[in-house]
């Protein structure tokens, strides 16, 4: 896989990438932040995270559990989508109350459908589901699609052959770590796109040598996740695809500028 996948036809960088729809803004992973990202902001590609209910809808969420983003309690999987579309989303915001809820991935794709995504699949139980609704809805093209964890991913290729994939964590060790200690690359042919950390455990990540080494294994990196303005000016003059920001207001007007 590589750059000429039509995963990239017409986007150019550097991308403007809403992580969870604006999570220093709005409600996670809700239809609220999607559309403000989208509307408001012009990102270029919606960073969001999928689960799968106890009765297979795909439903956007990151965490496993309902704690943090709702007015809910255990396990998202083991509630019926019924169940969970009940749920206040904005539970912990000023918006809470206001009926914004725990949308299905097929209504992001449905509402905005020039809208690259770049979708984290959370567990092996997604995946059959979430196969299926990316084939039923004929969306392979428009989605970079994969896993923090590396078994996942792998089967995520399996299933959907010909998607653009991002790697998952052991591989992108293998791809990044070598050449912080001046040593190539491991690359795995499979991944196109390094959704990487911009800082991991104080130590920064991406830079420009490290651009260079990914251009010239037709890699694309996005790093995440970037919320002051001064970090997205260093990623920007050192040549990086995208920037996955919780604000993305700043990231908007640090482009503009």
């Amino acid at each position: 896989m590589s750059l000429a996948h039509p995963f990239f036809s017409g986007l150019r960088a550097p991308l403007h990438s809403a992580h969870r729809g604006g999570a220093g803004l709005y409600p996670e992973n809700t239809m609220y932040a999607f559309r403000r990202a989208v509307e408001l902001h012009r990102t270029d590609l919606l960073e969001l995270d999928v689960h799968a209910t106890s009765d297979g809808e795909v439903v956007v969420a990151h965490d496993a559990t309902l704690e943090r983003c709702t007015d809910g309690s255990g396990p998202l999987a083991a509630l019926r989508w019924s169940e969970l579309s009940r749920l206040d989303a904005a539970f912990h915001t000023p918006l809470q109350g206001r009926g914004i809820t725990v949308p299905r991935l097929l209504e992001v794709l449905r509402a905005f459908p020039a809208i690259r995504l770049n979708v984290e699949v959370k567990n092996a139980a997604a995946v059959q589901p979430f196969v299926d609704l990316v084939k039923s809805e004929d969306v392979l093209s428009r989605l970079c699609i994969g896993s923090e964890h590396d078994e996942v991913a792998a089967q995520l290729v399996e299933a959907l052959p010909g998607g653009c994939f991002f790697f998952p964590a052991n591989a992108l060790a293998a791809f990044v770590l070598p050449t912080k200690a001046g040593e190539p690359p491991q690359d795995d042919e499979r991944y196109t796109v390094l959704d990487m950390p911009y800082v991991y455990e104080g130590v920064q990540l991406f830079d420009a040598e490290l651009a260079d080494i990914a251009r010239a294994h037709d890699k694309w990196i996005n790093v995440w996740t970037v919320n002051v303005e001064t970090d997205m000016r260093r990623a920007l003059a050192d040549g990086v695809g995208g920037i996955m920001t919780d604000r993305p207001d700043v990231l908007r007007a640090v482009l503009d500028s």
